[in-house]
């Protein structure tokens, strides 16, 4: 399946793209990231500490092990705070 993969912050700058086409046998947020990770260096380096990361799927908040079956977005982010 191919889904369009946001990121943001420094997740951003160590990808070093703001958003990408991925084409993925995924069937799960965390196995995209494992993916994601085995690409290269970089990618390794952003998901490095998934305790950092959030996740949307079509704009919707979600978990590392919610399913991606008619995902089109992920959107990789740090964790945001208020004030």
């Amino acid at each position: 399946m191919k889904l369009t993969v946001l990121y943001f912050a420094w997740l951003r700058e160590r990808v070093g793209l703001p958003r990408e086409t991925v084409e993925t046998g995924a069937t799960t947020v965390a196995g995209l990231v494992e993916e994601l990770r085995a690409r290269e260096e970089r990618y390794a380096l952003a998901f490095s500490d998934l305790k950092s990361v959030r996740v949307a799927l079509d704009q919707e908040l979600a978990d590392f092990d919610a399913p991606l079956d008619g995902v089109r977005e992920v959107a990789f982010f740090p964790p945001m705070t208020g004030g």
